[in-house]
């Protein structure tokens, strides 16, 4: 495998000039609008025939039994037939749905303004391993182009990729039982038969009915409350695709904070949430605004869920779902809910097509986020986060090798290969330097700032594709377009290309922040036993999270270090650690398992109990198991199994007890599927090294790279 050249310690400034040469070639460019947005033809992904249909509206009616742990109810479907000769309706389904019935009806077809639904039969064939394909029958009498068609389909569900149950328990107040959903990238279509494609939006209804004493939240516009019935109602007044329809119901609380935005959690941790969030969600909101046009969902909310949450954040409209564990860190949790918020605009109004171009949803929203951290709190600061990430893409690259695929924007993917497989730091910190790219490339920050303001009133509440993206982009700076400008466009090379991004933004204006991060670095590995009086210069309790994680980071890439250097960091820091946040301690924890540190593996133990989300702890359990201490990971994971999640305890129970079977199944493909699906990148990167350091593997599963929604 190639390895990149170690990141120099200069990381702060630009790594690399502009392009100078290219391959694009287009042709005159198309009338840009929104008749014009390309519809793929097909999504792998996807075993629907959404192409032959357009979905008009759909209503979800459902009834949610915390005893059994079920959904039951019915889904209606508003279509009109685009083809002629369609006598088959398939939908996005999942072996966890049980069918009961469909039927299908014309309204205002027989003269009266009604029709008697009519029976249709259907059978289930299977997909893939993340679904089924619901093939429906449908009547030729009803089936026109033009006409609409009504489906219901009466189904049930449990617990499938989508739904969450949650018993008391493994609640953060341990009182209530709660259920969420997760939908992203294709884990819905076990929530309700769908086109689960990003391709195709709609709006959407729901009637949920629950017992006593539930609060339910769904990522919509509207809502109401009978209580006498115990029926909440919600609409979603914008089309959506149906990877952003989310639930959540359990004992919730909120509070506002903001004309248009309030913290729902659970009543144990939300005055914690709102004081974190106090009244900056308004705030972002407003910069965000000013520079990419009107907020288009009426509220934005958020929802902490607990520790079981699969990832770090999901940007549901109007709802964000986010991780409890996150509040321990105010700079991450800021990060966070600004990239959800940045998502309003990028993947939620203006979304990616087919699951191949995800960096259209990730690479813009992480640029619209540090554009929005660099308006509001300045540039240093957003140079800081993006060392961090930056780091982390470089030190996957030095794992994977140049040529990888997984490093593309653009990945073609075979049908079975799962989308969530693609949900990496390429399609995040990649397709951020893509923009980042278009943005020097335009010359100046503010007027591409215009830009991608008209791109979004251009084409809000569509799906594009990349193409799209750069004939608007060529169509809005006309000088680029000239053939004598367009030699230098790599825009083929950015979008099929492996490797590191060609161009990286300048990063000089964090220097101040980032170069004492490097100075002790190198005072750390530079000698054995660092001279006390030189780190006296060095106070880690007045630096940022930022700065004392990209430190440790940089001090995981050296590690195994000597044990006397490892007693000297000890001495020096972990009081202090313990005092901080998780996204600190994890990576000292990182540190003292790589290198066999045991004089702090009570640390670990302590660590490991406390905290039970994906985040934290399949970094520290894989560390572990990767070197000498898999006994000590064994004897925490008994004493802890039952505050898990069935679905990491399975994780868990997989790297412990079947290690060698799980890497060679994950080390199988160049595009390996992770389970369950996790979409969001978050900086606990580095535990994706500790396969390289302990020398047990020459690959990596992509499941590992931990980077945020």
């Amino acid at each position: 495998m190639a390895e990149l050249q170690q990141t120099p310690a200069s990381l702060c400034c630009c790594r690399r000039p502009l392009p100078v040469s290219g391959a694009w070639r287009l042709g005159d460019p198309p009338q840009v609008g929104p008749e014009s947005v390309r519809r793929p033809l097909v999504d792998v992904a996807s075993a629907s025939n959404f192409s032959c249909f357009q979905l008009r509206h759909f209503h979800l009616d459902l009834r949610l039994n915390f005893a059994v742990k079920e959904m039951s109810g019915w889904l209606v479907l508003d279509l009109i037939p685009v083809h002629p000769g369609v006598r088959t309706l398939v939908l996005d389904s999942h072996c966890s749905l049980l069918i009961h019935s469909i039927d299908c009806k014309a309204p205002g077809s027989g003269g009266s303004g009604q029709e008697e639904p009519v029976s249709l039969t259907y059978r289930v064939d299977p997909f893939t391993d993340y679904g089924s394909s619901l093939n429906i029958s449908l009547p030729p009498a009803a089936v026109r182009p033009g006409r609409l068609i009504q489906i219901t389909v009466r189904y049930k569900t449990t617990e499938g990729p989508a739904i969450w149950w949650l018993d008391s328990e493994l609640t953060c107040g341990q009182s209530r039982p709660l259920v969420f959903t997760q939908g992203h990238s294709v884990c819905n279509r076990s929530f309700f038969p769908c086109f689960d494609t990003p391709a195709v939006k709609s709006t959407y209804t729901a009637t949920i009915r629950v017992p006593d004493g539930v609060t339910v939240l769904m990522s919509a516009s509207r809502s109401s409350y009978s209580k006498a019935d115990r029926v909440f109602q919600f609409s979603m007044d914008s089309p959506v695709p149906s990877y952003l329809v989310a639930l959540v119901a359990g004992e919730m609380q909120h509070v506002d904070v903001g004309p248009r935005s309030r913290v729902w959690a659970e009543p144990c941790l939300l005055s914690c949430a709102v004081k974190k969030l106090g009244g900056s969600v308004e705030r972002w909101l407003g910069v965000a605004e000013e520079l990419f046009g009107p907020y288009l969902w009426g509220r934005c909310d958020i929802v902490f869920l607990p520790p079981s949450f699969p990832i770090v954040a999901m940007e549901n409209p109007c709802l964000t779902f986010i991780i409890a564990s996150i509040l321990e860190s105010s700079e991450f949790l800021l990060i966070d809910v600004i990239h959800e918020i940045a998502h309003g605009w990028f993947g939620n109004a203006v979304t990616n097509a087919t699951w191949e171009e995800m960096w259209l949803s990730e690479g813009l929203a992480t640029y619209a986020q540090r554009r929005i951290t660099t308006e509001a709190y300045g540039e240093a600061f957003t140079c800081l986060e993006t060392v961090v990430r930056l780091d982390a893409l470089h030190r996957q690259l030095r794992l994977l090798g140049d040529n990888n695929p997984v490093s593309k924007l653009q990945i073609k993917f075979e049908p079975g290969v799962n989308p969530s497989s693609l949900m990496n730091l390429f399609t995040y910190e990649k397709g951020f330097c893509f923009v980042s790219y278009l943005s020097q490339l335009s010359g100046d920050v503010r007027r591409f700032d215009r830009f991608l303001r008209d791109f979004i009133s251009q084409f809000q509440f569509k799906s594009v594709v990349a193409d799209d993206l750069i004939d608007y982009f060529l169509c809005y700076f006309p000088e680029l377009h000239d053939p004598a400008h367009r030699e230098g466009l790599e825009f083929e090379r950015w979008l099929n290309g492996c490797g590191p991004p060609p161009y990286e933004p300048d990063l000089s204006a964090g220097g101040a922040l980032i170069r004492p991060v490097q100075d002790l670095c190198d005072l750390w590995t530079r000698s054995h036993a660092p001279d006390r009086s030189a780190l006296t210069t060095f106070d880690l309790s007045a630096w940022s999270t930022f700065q004392i994680v990209l430190f440790l980071d940089r001090m995981l890439d050296h590690s195994p270090l000597p044990h006397d250097v490892m007693l000297s960091l000890s001495s020096c820091y972990s009081s202090l650690f313990d005092g901080l946040n998780a996204e600190v301690q994890i990576r000292w924890l990182q540190m003292v398992v790589r290198n066999t540190f045991h004089p702090d593996v009570p640390r670990v133990r302590a660590f490991l109990h406390k905290h039970t989300s994906r985040m934290y702890t399949v970094p520290l359990y894989e560390d572990l198991v990767a070197g000498v201490l898999k006994c000590v990971a064994v004897e925490i994971f008994y004493q802890t199994q039952r505050r898990l999640h069935p679905n990491l305890r399975r994780t868990l129970q997989q790297i412990l007890f079947q290690t060698s079977s799980a890497a060679a199944n994950q080390n199988s493909s160049s595009l390996p599927v992770p389970s369950p699906p996790t979409p969001p990148p978050h900086p606990t990167a580095t535990a994706t090294a500790s396969a390289a350091t302990a020398g047990t593997t020459a690959a990596i599963a992509l499941r590992d790279i931990n980077v945020s929604a």
